[in-house]
Protein backbone atom coordinates (compact mmCIF):
# COMPACT_ATOMS: atom_id res chain seq x y z
CA UNK A 1 0.00 0.00 0.00
CA UNK A 2 1.40 3.20 -0.61
CA UNK A 3 2.11 5.54 2.24
CA UNK A 4 -0.22 8.48 0.57
CA UNK A 5 -3.16 6.33 1.11
CA UNK A 6 -2.81 5.50 4.54
CA UNK A 7 -5.50 6.97 6.86
CA UNK A 8 -5.78 7.56 10.73
CA UNK A 9 -7.03 4.39 12.10
CA UNK A 10 -5.97 2.31 9.89
CA UNK A 11 -3.25 -0.40 10.55
CA UNK A 12 0.39 -0.38 9.42
CA UNK A 13 3.60 -2.65 9.78
CA UNK A 14 6.58 -0.77 11.36
CA UNK A 15 9.90 -2.58 12.83
CA UNK A 16 7.69 -6.12 11.75
CA UNK A 17 5.41 -4.51 14.69
CA UNK A 18 1.64 -4.14 13.41
CA UNK A 19 0.67 -0.50 14.62
CA UNK A 20 -2.93 1.50 14.05
CA UNK A 21 -2.23 4.99 13.09
CA UNK A 22 -2.72 7.77 15.50
CA UNK A 23 -1.36 10.38 13.23
CA UNK A 24 -0.88 11.46 10.02
CA UNK A 25 0.86 14.90 8.66
CA UNK A 26 1.23 15.04 4.52
CA UNK A 27 4.29 17.70 3.50
CA UNK A 28 4.15 19.61 0.20
CA UNK A 29 6.28 18.51 -2.54
CA UNK A 30 9.52 20.79 -2.68
CA UNK A 31 11.37 22.30 -5.41
CA UNK A 32 14.19 18.82 -5.37
CA UNK A 33 12.05 16.19 -3.81
CA UNK A 34 8.54 14.67 -3.39
CA UNK A 35 5.85 15.18 -0.91
CA UNK A 36 6.64 12.76 2.38
CA UNK A 37 3.93 11.63 5.12
CA UNK A 38 4.92 11.55 8.56
CA UNK A 39 3.00 8.28 10.11
CA UNK A 40 3.00 7.79 14.12
CA UNK A 41 1.64 4.70 15.17
CA UNK A 42 0.97 2.95 18.60
CA UNK A 43 1.78 -0.91 18.50
CA UNK A 44 -1.14 -3.48 18.63
CA UNK A 45 0.77 -5.55 21.17
CA UNK A 46 2.71 -3.46 23.22
CA UNK A 47 1.82 -0.27 23.10
CA UNK A 48 4.90 1.73 22.03
CA UNK A 49 4.92 4.93 19.96
CA UNK A 50 6.18 4.21 16.47
CA UNK A 51 6.81 6.46 13.67
CA UNK A 52 7.59 6.58 10.26
CA UNK A 53 8.67 9.37 7.71
CA UNK A 54 8.64 8.48 3.82
CA UNK A 55 7.94 10.07 0.50
CA UNK A 56 4.13 9.35 -0.50
CA UNK A 57 4.53 7.07 -3.28
CA UNK A 58 6.76 4.66 -0.93
CA UNK A 59 5.55 1.21 -0.11
CA UNK A 60 4.49 0.03 3.38
CA UNK A 61 3.78 -3.12 5.05
CA UNK A 62 -0.20 -3.56 5.94
CA UNK A 63 -1.16 -6.78 8.21
CA UNK A 64 -4.06 -8.70 7.61
CA UNK A 65 -6.13 -8.42 10.92
CA UNK A 66 -8.84 -12.13 11.31
CA UNK A 67 -11.36 -11.20 13.66
CA UNK A 68 -12.78 -14.11 15.54
CA UNK A 69 -14.77 -15.21 18.29
CA UNK A 70 -13.70 -17.57 21.00
CA UNK A 71 -14.78 -18.78 24.47
CA UNK A 72 -12.36 -18.69 27.24
CA UNK A 73 -11.48 -22.06 28.48
CA UNK A 74 -9.32 -21.47 31.55
CA UNK A 75 -7.44 -18.18 33.33
CA UNK A 76 -4.10 -18.29 34.54
CA UNK A 77 -2.49 -15.14 35.40
CA UNK A 78 -0.02 -14.16 32.45
CA UNK A 79 -1.81 -15.85 29.93
CA UNK A 80 -5.33 -17.07 29.39
CA UNK A 81 -6.61 -20.02 27.10
CA UNK A 82 -9.31 -19.60 24.28
CA UNK A 83 -10.89 -22.32 22.17
CA UNK A 84 -11.85 -21.00 18.45
CA UNK A 85 -15.68 -21.09 18.50
CA UNK A 86 -15.37 -22.27 14.59
CA UNK A 87 -12.82 -24.66 14.72
CA UNK A 88 -12.67 -25.55 18.32
CA UNK A 89 -8.68 -25.45 17.96
CA UNK A 90 -7.56 -24.26 21.79
CA UNK A 91 -4.87 -22.18 22.30
CA UNK A 92 -2.98 -19.82 24.73
CA UNK A 93 -2.43 -15.96 24.79
CA UNK A 94 -1.83 -13.07 26.77
CA UNK A 95 -4.28 -11.99 29.49
CA UNK A 96 -5.08 -8.32 28.52
CA UNK A 97 -4.91 -6.25 31.96
CA UNK A 98 -7.64 -4.21 30.96
CA UNK A 99 -10.36 -7.01 30.50
CA UNK A 100 -9.03 -9.53 33.18
CA UNK A 101 -11.95 -8.29 35.17
CA UNK A 102 -14.40 -9.12 32.84
CA UNK A 103 -12.58 -12.22 31.64
CA UNK A 104 -14.08 -15.99 33.28
CA UNK A 105 -14.31 -19.55 31.95
CA UNK A 106 -17.75 -19.21 29.19
CA UNK A 107 -17.43 -16.11 28.54
CA UNK A 108 -17.36 -15.09 24.76
CA UNK A 109 -14.46 -13.06 23.47
CA UNK A 110 -13.56 -11.39 20.36
CA UNK A 111 -9.99 -11.67 19.42
CA UNK A 112 -7.55 -10.60 16.64
CA UNK A 113 -5.27 -12.60 14.76
CA UNK A 114 -2.47 -10.28 13.03
CA UNK A 115 1.00 -11.67 12.12
CA UNK A 116 0.61 -15.30 13.80
CA UNK A 117 0.06 -13.65 16.82
CA UNK A 118 -2.94 -13.41 19.02
CA UNK A 119 -4.78 -10.57 20.87
CA UNK A 120 -7.96 -10.39 23.28
CA UNK A 121 -9.67 -7.11 22.16
CA UNK A 122 -12.90 -7.57 24.16
CA UNK A 123 -15.27 -9.37 25.83
CA UNK A 124 -18.85 -9.94 24.52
Amino acid sequence: MDVGSIRVGGYVVIDDEPCKVVELTKSKPGKHGSAKARVVAIGVFDNQRREIVKPVDAQVEVPLIEKKVGQVISITPPSVQIMDLETYEVFETPLPEDLAPSLQSGVEVEYWRILGRTKVVRAK
